[in-house]
């Protein structure tokens, strides 16, 4: 690919004179930007992603749980912790799925757009408003079966929207500005989480303010973000996709592309350590800490600021450090390895000044992780004008193991719980070793520096 624009070189459209041959597999449509991102859409990214993910995890970090309590109080569900362990484990495996499925679908048709309005910008917004009209089924369904359809929708929007608006990246960002870039969407996303815990306990009374208002601020930042976009439009139509690439929409092969591979795999891994905790740490704050269930969305709230504060240091510090000396994997394998110490400290953490530490500890490690890795992977691309479907790709690394950690944990407590379903120790101990893994699969990678 040439280092060199196309629009610098006189070619408006920005593609290479190879890349008019739309019909061979290793098309170029477009050039690798060389020039620094628009600062319009660099702030208009982070702002969409902090209120997105204000709207998408204040209902998957809380949401979820109070709604269950919620069920569990008009007796749709059986009380106890392993009734509610096991709604949890329905709800997010299902939501999960339709997540992995809309990302790398829609991943893939952002690539080959060819409206006039750009490749990402339609998908970008149709999704946003798909996931409100889910979160609106969520907050209203009086029944285990309404609210897990209303998630599915939820999340089907929600990925709908992410899988083209994390390719702008690859799109409008040059290598040497995807670590400080990557680690802002970063701290953007985990502060809005903040943000999301902090609305769901404030408004857990109303679950309609918790789901639905929210999502409908999210639609407005991210018009916004579509509109400052310079979304690139396709210079040529596409040829009609054949089964076979219908079938690679959810595949990149390891032995053609290894460094992507084992970087999918560490991001699955330390995904599925992470959502092995988050899926259940609602009723594990009950059960196991012994918080009284009305304090939880408040301490789920405080304990997320504490990891977040933590998490912005590192990630920031993280990033621009690994854009100056050009280096990515010693970040990324030493935060996964020390999420998996993290991750089995919860097992022996028995009260909540205690966890508060841990939560410090564990934001400490994932910055690190979330300043650094996105660069790593988009590094590691394929092709980077196929970077919806390879991202969408990539993000069945953090959908599938969604889907994956709930239903194997339920699994796991059903069967090692105890009668009450609070045993934790099997799970965490899982969970650890299988992040710990994460971390080493980051050493073979060789094309990163």
């Amino acid at each position: 690919m040439s280092s060199v624009s196309g629009a610098a070189a006189g070619n408006p459209s920005g593609m290479t004179s190879a890349s008019r041959t739309v019909g061979s597999p290793e098309h170029h449509w477009f050039t690798e930007p060389t020039e620094p991102a628009k600062k319009s859409y660099v702030t208009w990214l982070i702002i969409a992603q902090f209120v997105f993910f204000i709207a998408l995890l204040g209902p998957a970090v809380v949401g979820i749980g109070l709604k269950i309590s919620s069920l569990q109080a008009a007796g749709a569900i059986a009380e106890g912790a392993a009734a509610a362990n096991s709604a949890s484990a329905i709800l997010g495996g299902v939501g999960a799925f339709f997540a992995a499925i809309a990302n790398v679908v829609f991943g893939r048709i952002s690539d080959r757009t060819t409206s006039r309005w750009g490749r990402r910008r339609v998908w970008i917004v149709l999704g946003a408003v798909i996931m409100t009209v889910g979160f609106v089924f969520m907050a209203l369904g009086d029944s285990l079966a309404i609210a897990t359809v209303g998630w599915a929708i939820a999340q089907l929007g929600a990925n709908m929207t992410l899988a083209p608006f994390v390719a702008t990246i690859a799109d409008q960002v040059p290598k040497f500005q995807r670590g400080a870039i990557t680690a802002g969407l970063g701290i953007a996303q985990n502060v809005g989480i903040v943000g999301g815990v902090y609305v769901a306990g404030w408004f857990s009374f109303n679950l309609f303010i918790v789901f639905v208002v929210p999502a409908i601020l999210s639609i407005v930042a991210l018009v916004i973000f579509v509109v400052v976009l310079p979304d690139k439009q396709l210079p040529v139509k596409p040829p009609r996709i054949s089964f076979g690439e219908i079938l690679g929409t959810i595949w990149v092969s390891p032995a053609k592309h290894p460094d992507f591979a084992l970087a999918w795999w560490s991001r699955f891994l330390i995904t599925f350590a992470a959502f092995g905790f988050t899926t259940f740490r609602f009723f594990y704050m009950v059960y196991h800490l012994d918080v009284p269930e009305e304090e939880v969305g408040l301490l789920i709230a405080n304990t997320t600021l504490v990891y977040t504060g933590a998490l912005v240091i590192t990630a920031w510090i993280a990033g621009r450090i690994s854009d100056k000396i050009g280096k990515r994997k010693v970040f990324v394998w030493t935060s996964t390895a020390l999420f998996a110490v993290g991750t089995l400290a919860l097992i022996f953490i028995q009260d909540v000044p205690s966890y508060y530490v841990l939560e410090l500890f564990l934001g400490a490690a994932y910055g690190i992780y979330v300043g650094v890795d996105l660069a790593l992977v988009v590094d590691v691309l394929p092709n980077p004008d196929d970077a919806g479907k390879d991202l969408g790709v990539l993000n069945l690394a953090n959908a599938l193991p969604q889907t994956a950690a709930p239903l194997v944990g339920g699994l796991v407590l059903a069967a090692t719980g105890g009668a009450t379903g609070a045993d934790y120790t099997t799970w965490f101990t899982v969970c650890a070793v299988l992040c710990l893994v994460g971390a080493l699969v980051i050493f073979p990678i060789k094309s990163v520096r």
